[in-house]
């Protein structure tokens, strides 16, 4: 099993302010600490205007920044939007990070939620296409001496040659931010693996990984190689006091997939005008407005409906794995949960809201002296 630490970059805060110098510091030596204990990925994702949910507006430059300061920690772009992104752009970003941290960059791709695509000028129901499209063209860029063109639905390429290509022979590992079964589906035809950000207890993603794992047996690679890893979502926070660290984690990841966001208000706005406009929701966007119609399922995906997260007490949500929380010995347990499904990666998100800076760094330490190394041998 391997160890990863998602990253929205946030911090406790007083009436939605971000204390952006403290945010960043924050975040750098919390990962040093990482790469020092042993941690194997750390992953940052790509949000714009969701205010103080998310301060990684620009993951790049904070990866390229670790790339100086750690040794051995994989760098995760955790993920790319590629909607917003022309593809020639994203594969020199990528390729020049990848020189950066001497071959250690991983990078995950995925499409964002209408509200932030809206915001960018992007229509929504063109942004699976637009994404497997751009997958299309980005491996191939990086593999391709000399001048490369394309002519497509969304992008046309004159003939240009791009570089510079990869550390990594023949790129990093690609990867996609998944929640509902057509997405696994989708990430086994490409042959790429899957950052699986459901919010529900490990039991109910079996089925998903299992089909995963025979699907991409026939997967045709958009890249050079087949990437065929599953890495599990949750949130992790590792205490000294077992029952205190339990009901710390489970006040974060309440509050975390909770309605008491800044910009929450206004997404209804958008997305009441939308489906006013449209008439409905496309098959592939449903899993953006299910909750915000009031949806309680997670549409296959394994997770817990947002509303019942809220109601479950935090030893319950510990003891099913739904949050990897407690001493250390609790944590390894809560490993277990998603070691036993199948999953190569537990993808542990610390820093939030509602936990403070020196308890994370607690939590980090205390995974890397103790947890880590019982799933090493």
């Amino acid at each position: 099993m391997d160890f990863g630490l998602l990253y929205e970059m946030q911090r406790p805060n007083d009436e939605f302010k971000i204390d952006y110098d403290a945010l960043i510091e924050e975040t750098f030596e919390q990962i040093v600490l990482a790469d020092e204990v042993g941690f194997d990925y750390v992953w940052f994702v790509e949000h714009h205007f969701l205010t103080t949910f998310s301060g990684s507006s620009a993951p790049e430059v904070i990866i390229s920044a670790l790339a100086r300061m750690t040794k051995n920690i994989r760098l995760g772009f955790g993920v790319v939007i590629l909607p917003h992104h022309h593809p020639v752009q994203v594969a020199e970003r990528v390729a020049m990070v990848d020189h950066v941290s001497g071959g250690r960059v991983e990078m995950g791709v995925g499409r964002s939620s209408p509200y932030e695509q809206l915001g960018l000028g992007v229509d929504p129901r063109d942004t699976r296409e637009i994404m497997e499209e751009a997958l299309q063209v980005i491996p191939m860029i990086w593999q391709t001496d000399g001048q490369i063109s394309w002519e497509g639905k969304h992008f046309n390429i004159p003939a240009r040659e791009i570089l510079p290509k990869p550390k990594q022979d023949p790129h990093p590992p690609i990867w996609m931010a998944c929640t509902q079964p057509s997405s696994y589906e989708i990430a086994a035809k490409h042959g790429i693996g899957v950052l699986s950000f459901g919010s529900g207890a490990p039991a109910g993603m079996k089925q998903h990984i299992d089909k995963y794992r025979e699907d991409i047996k026939s997967a045709v690679p958009v890249g050079g190689f087949v990437n065929n890893k599953w890495a599990n979502f949750t949130l992790g926070h590792c205490g000294d006091n077992d029952q205190e660290a339990k009901e710390l984690g489970a006040k974060a990841i309440k509050e975390f997939f909770g309605p008491n966001r800044p910009y929450t208000a206004d997404r209804a706005d958008v997305y009441e005008r939308l489906l006013e406009s449209w008439g409905g929701v496309p098959d592939h966007l449903a899993s953006n407005f299910s909750r915000f119609q009031g949806g309680d399922q997670d549409l296959g995906g394994g997770g817990v409906p947002r509303a019942q997260l809220g109601e479950l007490p935090a030893d319950l949500l510990a003891e099913r794995g739904v949050i990897v929380a407690g001493n250390p010995d609790s944590c390894i347990e809560g490993v277990k949960r998603h070691q036993e499904i199948g999953a190569d990666q537990s993808l542990l998100i610390m820093q939030c809201d509602q936990i403070p800076h020196t308890k994370v760094k607690r939590s980090i330490e205390l995974f890397g002296k103790e947890v880590i190394p019982a799933f090493k041998d």
